[in-house]
């Protein structure tokens, strides 16, 4: 048996992959067992925003796995300070909890705006409420799935944890009618990924961030997809000149070799956390922030954002001259599209293994929309291919 035959016999039917089996991947590119190269538009959820194996990650890789690669946080790494202080610096903020995984920095993030809620607000004991937005996806424990619109996330999990109230996204004045005395925070994404590269309306951000300081609420946003450099800035929430309370970042932080992720925030809200409060065995492990290091002194740069800004005029340049018998419509920021397919065309599952066979790998997102999300080492001409490729499997 082949390793897609040995996974579906023995692992967990919890994913439905595009069938390729991969082997080997190199800055935009990808190839399989066969020897068959993809020019690859995912980016692994753009946890791969610097392409696969970029030298200077994989550098720091080595060189860190050479010393030292986990000490728990029972004890102190060279690696872990510098990049707290690097990170916090990138954000224009001032602490930093690593953690792992992006639904660790969510989970993170509610127990620290609740424990900041009881502790600096006065919430009363248990009654502290987060708003959340309809259509979001912040990750699938059972406590973020509660509040999770996706019937595949939430149904049959249950009992749900409270405390959550989800309104329509972009809405202010459901947000301003929302917040009551115990909000202590709202948690939105300023792009929504999974939900098809959804982008609010001009001037959202900036009423969210004028809402939150308004009611004494913590302003938090979910960058684990959109921050890095994915929207042409370093984060999102730049496109308006906002600043959070917290920032919630991971994927591209760990490079594409490591999970890294974390919450950053000011010193007074993230010191309701004191010893043995919160935790994590692998967090903060000096393998994964010397990668991490490494990404956040790729991003002070600016480099990759004006890249990710110039490439991004491009492709939605290009997406847009697509047949409108074909699309109905193309949402972008940055490097990052949602094309979604006009009525009575393939669904996206078909459209991507289509596009797959003609050597482009990309995945589909709520049944009609196609998500677009290369690494920002894509040249202009290999957007281009992809693109021509694009059209021609959506003509059939």
């Amino acid at each position: 048996m082949n390793g897609i035959e040995l996974e579906d016999k023995y692992g967990a039917h919890n994913y439905f992959p595009v069938p390729v089996l991969l082997t080997r991947g190199e800055g935009s590119w990808v190839w399989d067992s066969e020897g068959k190269k993809y020019l690859d538009l995912l980016s692994a959820y753009s946890a791969l925003n610097f392409g696969h194996r970029h030298p200077r990650l994989v550098e720091a890789a080595k060189a860190q796995l050479d010393t030292l690669t986990l000490t728990s946080r029972a004890f102190h790494n060279t690696q872990l300070g510098l990049f707290c202080q690097e990170l916090a610096e990138l954000c224009g903020l001032e602490s930093v909890l690593p953690m792992n995984t992006g639904a660790e920095a969510v989970e993170t993030g509610i127990k620290l705006a609740r424990k900041w809620g009881y502790q600096v607000k006065g919430v009363p004991r248990d009654q502290a409420k987060i708003i959340v937005f309809e259509d979001n996806f912040h990750g699938r424990t059972t406590t973020i799935i509660s509040f999770s619109p996706d019937p595949d996330a939430h149904d049959h999990f249950g009992p749900y944890t409270p405390g959550f109230e989800c309104i329509p996204y972009g809405d202010v004045e459901a947000l301003r009618a929302a917040i009551d005395d115990n909000t202590v925070a709202v948690l939105f994404e300023p792009i929504q990924g999974e939900a098809g590269v959804i982008i609010p309306p001009e001037g959202w951000l900036r009423s969210v961030r004028e809402i939150c300081t308004q009611n004494n609420v913590l302003m938090i946003a979910d960058e684990i997809q959109s921050g890095l450099g994915r929207a042409g800035t370093t984060f999102a929430c730049e496109h308006e000149n906002v600043l959070p309370d917290v920032y919630l970042l991971g994927k591209a932080l760990g490079g594409g070799i490591m999970p890294v992720s974390a919450v950053v925030s000011t010193r007074a809200v993230m010191d309701v956390f004191g010893p043995n409060q919160h935790g994590s065995t692998f967090g903060g492990n000096p393998l994964s922030c010397a990668v991490a290091r490494e990404v956040v002194a790729m991003l002070r740069t600016g480099e990759w954002q004006q890249r990710a800004s110039e490439l991004g005029a491009h492709l939605r340049l290009r997406l847009e001259s697509l047949d409108g018998a074909h699309v109905k419509e193309v949402r972008s920021r940055g490097l990052w599209a949602g094309i979604e397919l006009a009525p009575g065309m393939p669904t996206g599952r078909e459209v991507c293994m289509t596009w797959m066979g003609k050597g482009v790998l990309a995945k589909d997102t709520h049944g009609s929309t196609v998500r677009v999300a290369p690494p920002l080492t894509i040249t202009e001409q290999e957007l281009d291919h992809a693109i021509a490729m694009l059209a021609e499997t959506l003509q059939g």
